[in-house]
């Protein structure tokens, strides 16, 4: 045998420093440079023309499902938006979200015969698994529930070759699906009027850039006289999932400095960007040389803060009339008989007594204090609401999505009955995590984003099962 050294290509090592620079360092420069802020930019406003072609072509109004969406829809033509989670529809945890129910899509599509859903994925797939999965055994359990005569619609609709899902995905999700039916019924809500807004079951399309079955040159010179117009006689709604990104199957290095779904996680590359910031902003962001970028994004961040502290949005909690909800510290007291902060974020003493400050500091440590606070903020909403009924209560948090909805969730289950009428007596119904679930659902349905931690639902349902009496 042969003693001289081995010339394969198993024997050569190029990670020695000392005789070359890393090829694996070089790669991952290359890598970061593709995957520059200027070229995600640009790859979002591709995706999002995608997008609006396919919302002119089926002239139907486009829906965010968040966050990623929102990157790929300019918001003066955005309609809503849908929380649909790909975690949903990861195999073996099927599920259909008793905390998002998404029932916010449910006038919009009886409305306009249907909506063009958008999200995008990362490099290797076509389809998220909220598209593939988690929206079809949302379309299959609103289907059954509303419509359960017409049986042809019951089953679970899933997307075309190459794309489909094996028969045995198919029914395993569908042995599900009747679990997931009666927990939706069991909310109490009111299917007739579910029903009456739907006006017709749910039929889903899949729309992939590139794959799309619309020509898409051809559709930007003329889509008005090619869009596909919702006949007045028709017999279901169409929900379109479109893909906004086109599938990436080698490194992002060959594609020219396109990123797939370059909108998504974006709080690993922004810097604080947001959707909204960059389609407010997006001429100017791509402008910019890239080394200003960081810069000029904590400059437009700094500013719409503070354009957004002036134009606190506060909702109304449905069915009850005297409850409200917001993000931030409101500092307008004149519309509100009571304002309970959940977190104190200025640190400014409050001496106004309309205004409580449960002082609840962040993450986990704030739903840790928010049990803690429960008892005494219920007592203070009840007692004002038992003076005047027509009170106006408003609960903040620094998102308007976490610890002010435990709060209203406690109050909801203490001092409401099942038609969001204040129980006088103060004595509580019967409370279990049924009564829970059903409360939640009436904020998440007032205010779609609204979504509280589990460390926060944990936090009420420990205080409500073992309050003192």
């Amino acid at each position: 045998m042969s003693s001289e050294p081995s010339s394969a290509l198993a024997g050569l090592r190029f990670h020695n420093i000392e005789h070359s620079p890393s090829i694996y360092a070089a790669l991952k420069s290359i890598r970061k440079a593709t995957l520059s802020i200027p070229n995600r930019l640009r790859s979002v406003l591709a995706d999002a023309a995608f997008a609006k072609v396919i919302s002119n072509q089926y002239n139907l109004p486009l829906i965010a499902n968040e966050r990623c969406g929102s990157w790929y829809i300019d918001p003066s033509d955005k309609a809503g938006s849908a929380y649909f989670k790909s975690t949903d529809g990861h195999h073996g945890q099927w599920d259909f979200s008793l905390r998002r129910l998404n029932l916010q899509l449910i006038p919009v599509l009886g409305n306009s015969g249907g909506a063009v859903v958008v999200d995008s994925t990362r490099r290797g797939k076509n389809l998220p698994d909220s598209f593939s999965k988690t929206v079809p055994i949302w379309v299959a359990v609103m289907n059954r529930t509303l419509f359960p005569e017409l049986v042809s619609t019951h089953p679970l609709q899933h997307p075309p070759a190459p794309d489909d899902l094996g028969l045995s995905e198919v029914s395993q999700i569908e042995a599900r699906l009747d679990g997931f039916v009666q927990s939706f019924t069991q909310l109490g809500l009111d299917i007739h009027t579910l029903r009456t807004q739907l006006k017709y079951p749910i039929q889903i399309t899949w729309e992939i850039n590139g794959r799309s079955r619309i020509d898409f040159e051809e559709e930007e010179e003329e889509h008005d006289s090619g869009a596909q117009s919702i006949p007045k006689d028709r017999q279901f709604n169409r929900i379109v999932l479109c893909s906004a990104s086109q599938r990436v199957r080698g490194a992002e290095a060959s594609e020219g400095g396109y990123i797939q779904g370059a909108g998504d996680d974006s709080e690993a590359w922004s810097h604080g960007l947001t959707a909204q910031t960059f389609w407010k902003h997006r001429e100017e962001l791509m402008q910019s040389p890239e080394d200003e970028l960081e810069l000029l994004i904590e400059t437009l961040l700094e500013r719409d803060r503070q354009d957004a502290s002036n134009h606190v949005e506060v909702v109304r909690v449905l069915p009850a009339s005297q409850l409200y909800i917001a993000a931030g510290f409101s500092c307008n007291t004149d519309k509100y008989t009571l304002i309970v902060n959940c977190q104190n974020d200025q640190q400014i003493p409050t001496i106004n007594p309309r205004i409580i400050d449960l002082k609840c500091r962040s993450m986990k440590l704030g739903s840790k204090d928010l049990r803690d606070q429960l008892l005494s903020a219920s007592k203070v909403i009840f007692e004002q609401l038992r003076k005047d009924d027509s009170s106006r209560i408003l609960v903040t948090c620094s998102s308007g999505k976490d610890l002010s909805v435990g709060v209203l969730v406690a109050v909801l289950c203490l001092h409401y009955d099942d038609q969001g009428r204040l129980i006088e007596s103060g004595v509580p119904p019967r409370i279990d995590k049924n009564l829970v679930k059903q409360r939640l659902t009436w904020i998440t349905n007032s205010k779609p984003d609204a979504n509280p931690s589990r460390a926060t639902l944990q936090a009420v349902n420990a205080f409500l099962m073992h309050r003192p009496d």
